[in-house]
């Protein structure tokens, strides 16, 4: 028995719900074409989930701000580009390691 047809069984709402984002990622690659929504820069569509040069689906209008989830309120950018996970890429979480360290070691040397 194929992996994917076991995984479909076992878990169908996650398998539902893998299918669901496959077809609207398919969607918005042909109208929006491959490059990200914000920086402009073409995407990737082979790396693996959570990647931060992969592609993701941001909403243009939360519910709350009277946004709809029809495929007229969605975009594609990469997932360092997406304003939800931005503070959670590698490379925002290096910068802000670097910049603390870079302020202990001046108060250091004005103690000094």
């Amino acid at each position: 028995m194929s992996q994917s047809i076991l995984a479909r069984y076992v878990n169908p709402w996650k398998y539902r719900r893998d299918r669901e984002t496959a077809e609207r990622i398919a969607a918005l690659r042909s109208r929006d074409g491959d490059e990200c929504r914000r920086c402009r820069r073409s995407m990737r569509f082979d790396l693996p989930p959570g990647h931060e040069q992969g592609a993701t689906v941001q909403q243009l209008l939360f519910a709350t701000e009277g946004g709809s989830p029809s495929l007229d309120n969605l975009c594609l950018t990469h997932r360092r580009c997406n304003a939800a996970a931005a503070d959670n890429t590698a490379l925002v979480t290096e910068r802000s390691r670097r910049k603390n360290e870079a302020e202990l070691f001046a108060k250091a040397r004005k103690r000094a």
